[in-house]
């Protein structure tokens, strides 16, 4: 089979033949469909994992058919179509496990850093860590729900979103465009952060009453006179400093959800936090059961992120434009 290969941080990706492996005890045999191309694989490349292991297949916005099933595996079957997220497996016997909140597990192993993943025309996953796809599901489209979707879902829901509440979301890259999209489906009113004001039509076009651009006014403020401020803030940019320039447009008793994240500490104010019984939280992800429900909502509304179809040798090209901050949109590796 073909695949693209990681060698080593700050080395290109090496497109290669590798041997169809052969599920194990508990593990399924994936024929790729399509495999998303995520900040986090470029991240993987630029050395911000020091867990990562090498070589490896990178990606972990997976959707295809089971091909074949290990010894011990019922479900699910051959010609399932199915996804797979970056949760690759975890110890599943943990209190988090045994609870259903796998992505919390300690000894957590992450598709495509220390796992191989859906760079490739076929991926050997964990049978209880793939997704079946509901009915209808467009499984190009949908690849980037495992990652980007999942991640803004499940973000918002965590932070208390419901048909009344007021969200803002901070940028509008793959997370934030979707949590647009999922906040106004949720019924609830929907603000936009950007740094200019570019992309202020397109915030409109996906639904936000209101746009702000932070650049030019202080964000805080802002929001804080959209009625008293948001219930929920959901960072999707990769700045903490973007996140926190916020929390004064909180209202009582909200929460600041990072989804998005920089390398500098999060630096919060303690009087306005504790009067005002502010929240500050993150989401890495989520667990299987996350996944079901993000696919379900998003097939359910029709949200399927705005995608661009590319092979497997323009991947390397793909996180290169990534890194040079020449993409745009959702690049999906189609086989």
């Amino acid at each position: 089979m073909r695949a693209a290969i990681a060698t080593a941080v700050d080395q290109p990706l090496s497109i290669t033949d590798l041997d169809v492996p052969e599920p194990g005890f508990g593990e399924v045999l994936v024929k790729l469909t399509a495999c998303g191309v995520c900040f986090t694989d470029l991240g993987l490349l630029q050395g911000h994992y020091p867990f990562a292991r090498f070589p490896v297949v990178p990606g972990h916005e997976i959707t295809g058919t089971i091909a074949a099933v290990g010894p011990g595996v019922a479900f699910p079957e051959v010609g399932t179509a199915v996804g797979a997220q970056f949760l690759y497996d975890s110890c599943g016997h943990c209190d988090y496990c045994v609870r259903g909140e796998q992505i919390l597990c300690p000894d957590k192993r992450i598709t495509g850093i220390v796992a191989n993943g859906g760079y490739a025309q076929y991926a050997l996953l964990k049978a209880g860590f793939v997704t079946p796809l509901p009915a209808g599901l467009d499984p190009v489209a949908g690849a980037p729900l495992m990652c980007a979707g999942i991640t803004a879902f499940n973000g918002l829901r965590r932070a208390g979103t419901t048909p009344s509440s007021r969200v803002a979301v901070i940028g509008l890259g793959g997370v934030g465009t979707m949590a647009v999209r999922y906040a106004v489906a949720m019924g609830a009113r929907v603000a936009v952060v950007g740094r200019s004001d570019r992309a202020h039509d397109e915030a409109e076009r996906l639904g936000a009453e209101l746009f702000i651009a932070s650049a030019e006014t202080d964000p805080a403020a802002a929001l804080k006179e959209w009625d008293g401020g948001a219930e929920v803030i959901l960072n999707a940019a990769p700045s903490t400093a973007a996140a926190t320039a916020t929390l004064g447009g909180l209202a009582p008793d909200g929460t600041l959800v990072l989804c998005g994240y920089g390398e500098d500490p999060v630096t919060v104010p303690t009087q306005p936090m504790v009067l005002n019984r502010l929240h500050v939280m993150a989401n890495p992800s989520g667990s299987p059961h996350d996944l079901r429900d993000t696919l379900t909502f998003s097939h359910q509304h029709g949200i399927y992120p705005e995608v661009t179809r590319i092979s497997l040798d323009d991947a390397p090209a793909a996180l290169k434009a990534m890194a040079e901050g020449r993409s745009h949109g959702r690049s999906v590796i189609v086989f």
